[in-house]
């Protein structure tokens, strides 16, 4: 079977409008559920971060382990499990208790799964940081939750900046998942579309193409977002020396 690359145009154009709009949808999941997911990734590195001290009184090694403990789950459930069978286990599992709309549980599950991963990466950007800094940073009088935010976070986000941005890549790619609950995404847009015009190949060809624009659009921005922030670094370094 060849493709008819004058039918493949022709069906672009005229359908556009419902290609945007699932264009538009995508890139709001993505971005939605990328800074969410880095907030919970966040949040809970610093849970992860706090060490259990001998000197802790017994409520407070208690608080800290149970707070190891469901995040750990969190992150072994939701990298475990395919974001798919998550967004329809969730969907119609809450729906009849707070009635979301699909979008609504998209930008919800997106997030969720997300924040799993950002854990980790936060975690690894955490530990390239020099211990030292941290003990700096108690030296002064500073309290944990200052060196997190102050010195921690910073750069760990930093650090991790490829990885972050490269989340973003994969929850562009990933939100056609959300199709599974009937999210207006751009591949729900292409089934659509395919199945009005009963051409598989041209229409799923045209969804093809988008993707590879949009995340190498993503890309560019990011590549040239980390060449800032690097080169930002090396100019602070200099000046300090």
């Amino acid at each position: 079977m060849s493709i008819d690359f004058n039918f493949a145009w022709q069906t672009f154009t005229t359908s556009w409008p419902m290609f945007w709009y699932g264009i538009k949808v995508t890139l709001a999941l993505a971005f939605v559920g990328t800074l969410v997911g880095l907030v919970i990734g966040l949040i809970i590195g610093a849970i992860r971060g706090l060490s259990v001290d001998p000197l802790d009184g017994k409520g407070v090694r208690v608080l800290k382990g149970l707070g190891h403990l469901i995040t750990r789950l969190y992150i072994w459930i939701f990298r475990g499990t395919p974001m798919m069978v998550q967004a329809v286990f969730l969907y119609y599992l809450l729906r009849p208790v707070i009635g979301w709309t699909s979008l609504t549980a998209g930008m919800v599950i997106i997030s969720i799964n997300t924040g799993a991963y950002m854990a980790e990466i936060i975690r690894s950007g955490i530990q390239s940081i020099d211990v030292g800094q941290t003990e700096a940073a108690k030296s002064l009088g500073m309290t944990n939750t200052q060196t997190m935010m102050s010195i921690i976070f910073p750069q760990a986000i930093r650090n991790s900046f490829p990885s972050i941005g490269n989340q973003l890549i994969v929850n562009i790619k990933d939100s056609s998942m959300l199709n599974a609950i009937a999210v207006t995404e751009l591949f729900f847009q292409t089934t659509s579309i395919a199945g009005s015009t009963m051409r598989y190949l041209e229409v799923y060809m045209i969804a093809c193409i988008i993707y590879l624009i949009l995340t190498t659009i993503a890309s560019i921005i990011l590549n040239a977002i980390e060449k800032h922030m690097s080169d930002d670094h090396q100019v602070s370094i200099k000046a300090n020396v």
